[in-house]
């Protein structure tokens, strides 16, 4: 092989190391910290409970469904759930998801402050006291910036936290210290420092070209070494052994 291209070869593994060694490591680290963690611990799932077993019969829902569904043109699904200690039918069309009382056929009440506690200390699967509870016009980044939700806070060492629909009592997700973590060095594992979801960015993919070329003029350098070992001549020491 050309001496030119060994030359090249090391001047651009020096300069390209130089240049990934920084996101190289944060790559590893990432990929340590996160493989460490269960994903079920992660999504928080021994904290809380996304949803719970309903109590109520279909004899606990008297109100008679043509009086529900006559109020829309096109209906995808409904659903009997519950709210507490209320039966709730749930009715799901393509303008959105509507919630009436079960029993009385009027549209469910919005929850107050104090029921949201209560179904979010229902779900829970931890001791722990309410550390805090607000109502956001838009959520967190962790709950995807959705509006109108109830986060709930919890004092225990992770920091749990319950989000629930605002119009619903509903529980969207469960967020712990070990999901900021885990969702941490996912931003960094993935390069997307915005939105954290983007797993086709283009920092991304320059990156990853750069490590594969860093990688080719690895080999060339180690094709070079095996190369010089077999010209290496061979002395009247090494013969006298």
């Amino acid at each position: 092989m050309n001496k030119r291209v060994f030359k090249y070869a090391r001047k651009g593994h020096k300069w390209l190391g130089y240049l990934l060694a920084i996101q190289l490591f944060f790559w590893l680290l990432g990929g340590l910290v996160m493989s460490s963690i269960p994903l079920q611990k992660v999504h928080g799932k021994h904290l809380a409970n996304r949803s719970l077993d309903n109590p109520f019969t279909l004899h606990d829902y008297p109100v008679s469904l043509d009086q529900i569904t006559k109020q829309f043109q096109q209906i995808d699904s409904i659903q009997y759930r519950h709210f507490l200690t209320t039966p709730i039918i749930e009715v799901t069309t393509n303008k959105g998801v509507f919630n009436f009382d079960g029993q009385s056929g009027r549209a469910m009440s919005t929850p107050t402050k104090t029921e949201i506690i209560a179904n979010a200390n229902a779900h829970l699967l931890i001791e722990a006291d309410v550390a805090g509870a607000q109502l956001l016009e838009k959520g967190a980044r962790e709950v995807g910036h959705r509006s109108n939700v109830w986060q709930v806070s919890y004092n225990d060492w992770l920091n749990t936290t319950v989000y629930l629909e605002g119009d619903s009592g509903k529980v969207i997700t469960v967020r712990s210290t070990l999901w900021r973590i885990f969702d941490f060095f996912w931003m960094l594992h993935i390069m997307d420092y915005d939105e954290r979801e983007n797993f086709n960015n283009p920092l991304l993919i320059s990156f990853a070209a750069s490590s594969v070329l860093f990688c080719i003029t690895g080999i060339i350098l180690l094709l070079q070494n095996v190369r010089i070992r077999r010209r290496k001549p061979i002395t009247r020491a090494d013969q006298s052994k």
